[in-house]
């Protein structure tokens, strides 16, 4: 048995197919609960960075076959020491060394450009959760790398929501909530609120909690915002964003987004949800995450299911997410591995 490690073109449509049915039957034997994987998303990954970002994609095939897909993605503006990693072995081709040969080829590579640090993520089991796989996080520790942060997955099952409960929310916040305004956009941001939306943006390393993972702040300007919300665009994502204004300054203070994909409507990711440190206390985050949905909910009535990610010991988000109706599905560990 012969494994030839071959680096992806992304613009072979041939490969790139074959890494997306390698990424697809991975998360669909592992993730089933999951939306199938989006076909859109992941070409534009592949073919459209995020700026400030150099990839670099590789298969694995046994005699010949397509076994196994690596990705690595190597900032070039911030945290230049560091690289993140996304390998995904095909069920048929799993125990036969596939995973090894990619992480060896990945790891020979970041030493090329002078990394310090790898990290990447594996699903875990939590008590009464669906029973995810026990072999990625065998197969991290058995190469060196060690848990940095725990984040927990948490879905709402939007069907079952209480609006009398987000009502409620509601009316206990926004009496806190007195100097600011609610400010709601579809996709791309306006022009004057790209600086704002920057800072907050860059903030996100800063303020999450990081645990071990050597990962500092990155500094985010219109430009790249400009990038970003491009390359989103190129990737099939559909976003809604709801932000607080603070009236005296007129600033964009707190901000969230929800995520779709280009092929499943029944689902969304919520990703940052973000508030300037200076005007915390008034209840902006419950305020705008709660309005954010109603707000995706009036032009998506299909959405059944928002999945989002907290560090498990970010007590505040997950108080304002459950009280929304989160619940724990698995955990997820970032390893990290020194080079």
């Amino acid at each position: 048995m012969d494994i030839a490690i071959i680096p992806l073109d992304p613009t072979d449509d041939t490969a790139v197919e074959q890494a997306y049915q390698i990424v697809a039957a991975s998360d669909a034997a592992d993730l089933p609960d999951f939306p199938p994987h989006c076909r859109t998303r992941f070409v534009g990954w592949l073919r459209h960075p995020m700026p400030g970002n150099l990839t670099h994609f590789a298969l694995a095939r046994i005699d010949g076959v397509p076994a196994g897909y690596l990705g690595i993605d190597l900032p070039q503006l911030d945290n230049t020491d560091n690289a993140e990693m996304n390998l995904h072995v095909h069920p048929r081709h799993r125990r036969k060394g596939v995973g090894r040969a990619l992480h060896d080829y990945a790891v020979r590579l970041l030493r090329e450009h002078g990394r310090k640090w790898v990290t990447s993520a594996t699903v875990a089991t939590l008590p009464g959760g669906p029973q995810r796989p026990e072999a990625p996080a065998a197969f991290a520790t058995a190469t060196g790398a060690k848990a940095a942060l725990v984040d927990v997955r948490r879905r709402l099952d939007v069907t079952t929501v209480d609006q009398a409960e987000l009502d409620r929310l509601l009316a206990a916040a926004w009496p806190r909530a007195d100097g600011y305004s609610l400010v709601r956009w579809i996709g791309d941001t306006p022009d004057e609120d790209l600086d704002d939306l920057g800072y907050l943006d860059g903030r996100l390393l800063e303020d999450a909690p990081m645990g071990d993972l050597a990962w500092g702040p990155v500094q985010v300007d219109a430009a790249r915002m400009r990038g970003i919300e491009e390359a989103l665009n190129l990737r099939g994502r559909r976003r809604y964003h709801c932000a607080m204004r603070h009236d005296a300054t007129g600033r964009i203070i707190a901000w969230t987004v929800l995520d779709f994909g280009a092929t499943s409507p029944w689902h969304a990711y919520q990703q940052i949800t973000i508030v300037d440190p200076r005007h915390r206390g008034h209840r902006l985050g419950t305020i705008i995450k709660i309005e954010n949905l109603r707000y995706a909910l009036a032009s998506e009535p299909g959405l059944r299911a928002v999945d989002t990610w907290n560090a498990a010991v970010n007590d505040h988000m997950i108080s304002i997410n459950e009280a929304i109706g989160f619940r724990p599905v698995d955990s997820w560990t970032n390893w990290q591995l020194a080079l």
